[in-house]
């Protein structure tokens, strides 16, 4: 499950949200850099990531993406795959930092919905992806 949670190049075959991945490192180290392409109904917009902590021994993947428009506003992703008696447990956790003006005001409201739906989709379909 890490190991796919890793691979940028696989994003788009677990993530509905990622219609293309851009550019991938050749492995995923902290600092490595990543670009993928993101569609949600009504938006598309290219996205560059870079890796902060990637802990294989622990299980843990942390990065923080950027729109490519120039826009300030961050987020912050955190991964944590855990052994379970029948397979993994997967743990999400997102922190939205909007800057400006109509992403703290507006869209920061239309947008988390949506994320929560994107996260389900995509834990279900990472489920799947490894059965």
């Amino acid at each position: 499950m890490f190991r796919l949670i890793t691979d940028a190049h696989q994003l788009p075959s677990w993530n509905r949200a990622i219609t293309e991945v851009l550019h991938a490192p050749a492995r995923l180290e902290p600092g490595s850099l990543w670009t993928v392409r993101m569609h949600v109904p009504g938006r598309s917009w290219v996205s560059r990531s870079q890796a902060v902590a990637v802990d294989r021994a622990g299980h843990r993947f942390a990065y923080r993406p950027r729109t490519d428009d120039g826009n300030p506003s961050w987020s912050d992703w955190e991964w944590r795959v855990s052994a379970i008696a029948d397979g993994s447990a997967v743990t999400v956790t997102v922190d939205l930092n909007p800057v400006t003006f109509w992403r703290k005001r507006l869209l920061i409201h239309v947008r988390r919905p949506g994320l929560r739906r994107e996260l389900r989709d995509s834990l279900r379909a990472l489920a799947e992806h490894i059965v």
